[in-house]
């Protein structure tokens, strides 16, 4: 089992990541870093080897095409990816080898805890972890091999096989930056009829903060919500939509489609900053 990650910056999440796969039972046979926009670093552990690429991406980070560049330099067929802010949790993988056993030819999703601030910034245990953690209201009480719903498939903590990534085709790397990629993927995937299960696979999401609604990634966002309803017919991320809209950056039509009216000031995204420490 591989575990693909993608990083820019974030040394103290990516070694807490690499921290809690030693910690499994059975560690994976590699580990896939994909740095965007950064010269590569060497990395190490006694436990598994550490394969790193870079990919650059015009200032904008590159999140689709670091995904497909993770698979494609990939050693092994059973994919797990895993945002770098997740520690994954001692079973996880585990509990990934056992859903691609009963399911090959589907995507897995696993749960995510959130942490709040300042959890996971010194030393920790995975059973500190999981007493802080909170799962999403959108996953909470959601029983593990339940199906998922296409459009609430989330790219943070997922696992499938080499060839099931094929079949649906990757991940379009039109996308730039944040927005809309994921959830292209998982159309693609209902097309090919790849369906999603609920892995009980478990994740610790370390805190950072986080923005209502996300100003901070204000032009990607349009550009993307633009590429999927190009292709789907829908608008993704209809909520943001209509919250910039409200604020006065856009006009926003379901049938006319979005017009920028102008971009947000620094201090306007500063404002947007979310105090709460819920990390979502």
């Amino acid at each position: 089992m591989i575990v693909l990650t993608l990083v820019h910056g974030r040394e103290r999440q990516l070694a807490n990541l690499i921290r809690g796969l030693e910690l499994a039972p059975t560690p994976p046979a590699a580990l896939v870093v994909v740095q965007m926009n950064e010269a590569p670093r060497a990395l190490h552990s006694s436990r598994f080897p550490i394969q790193v690429q870079a990919v650059e991406g015009d200032g904008i980070l590159p999140l689709a095409a670091a995904r497909n560049a993770a698979v494609a330099a990939a050693p092994g067929e059973a994919l797990v990816f895993l945002d770098v802010d997740c520690i994954p949790a001692p079973d996880l993988l585990d509990a990934y080898r056992r859903a691609l056993a009963a399911r090959p030819d589907a995507l897995h999703q696993g749960f995510v805890h959130y942490l709040p601030a300042g959890v996971a910034e010194g030393d920790w245990t995975p059973e500190a972890l999981l007493a802080s953690g909170v799962v999403h209201p959108l996953h909470r009480d959601r029983p593990s091999g339940e199906m998922i719903p296409h459009p609430l498939f989330w790219s943070l903590n997922f696992a499938c096989t080499r060839a099931t990534f094929s079949r649906i085709g990757g991940f379009d790397e039109g996308y730039r930056g944040y927005g809309g990629e994921d959830t292209d993927f998982a159309f693609r995937a209902r097309d090919a009829g790849v369906p999603v299960y609920q892995a009980e696979a478990r994740a610790f999401h370390q805190y950072h903060p986080t923005y209502h609604p996300p100003l901070n990634h204000f032009a990607s966002i349009l550009e993307n919500a633009r590429r999927f309803q190009a292709r789907w017919g829908l608008w993704p991320m209809e909520g943001w939509l209509r919250e910039f809209a409200a604020a006065g950056f856009i006009h926003f039509d379901e049938r006319r489609g979005i017009e920028e009216l102008r971009v947000p000031t620094a201090a306007e995204i500063a404002a947007c900053r979310d105090a709460s420490g819920s990390g979502f």
